[in-house]
């Protein structure tokens, strides 16, 4: 039985953190499709593309292996992205209580509709206080984000 799980969000931009919950599925799973969602709650930084691609350069160049896919979904719910690809498994990166109280209602729905499960997976304590908001916000402000992403999406947003 193939074992395939969706690690989605907005990665806008990818961080550390994003990539220790990559490599950590990638651990877990025989294919694990990373997908960028676009999130009408917040304005974003990148374009889907531009972010796909730095996704792809951070797995690559981090030495991430494994059978990986990076996509993009924007039409329907996430459920149909993965029935289609054959997911049964959702993967998100808990940082804090309030991850789990956003979390837990569209684990259940996604339960509820399509049979995906969602496993949480707590993040490496060097990462727990970073997110691609406070990146935007250190980044726009002049501050130095290297710490918190890996070095193709701190030359792309040296570069901007």
């Amino acid at each position: 039985m193939n074992r395939i799980a969706v690690v989605p969000g907005s990665f806008d931009p990818v961080t550390l953190g994003h990539l220790d919950v990559i490599e950590r599925a990638a651990g877990l799973f025989d294919e694990v499709h990373v997908l960028v969602v676009h999130n009408p709650d917040k304005s974003a930084l990148l374009p889907i593309a531009q972010r796909v691609s730095l996704i792809e350069r951070s797995i690559e160049d981090a030495g991430i292996v494994g059978n990986i896919v990076v996509a993009s979904w924007s039409v329907g719910l996430l459920v149909d992205y993965c029935t289609d690809v054959g997911a049964h498994v959702l993967v998100k990166g808990i940082r804090s209580q309030v991850d789990v109280a956003y979390e837990t209602p569209m684990a259940i729905v996604n339960r509820h509709l399509a049979a995906v499960e969602t496993v949480f997976i707590l993040p490496n304590p060097a990462n727990a206080h970073v997110s691609s908001s406070l990146v935007r916000q250190v980044s726009a402000l002049g501050g130095d984000v290297s710490p918190y992403v890996p070095t193709a999406v701190y030359e792309y947003l040296q570069e901007t």
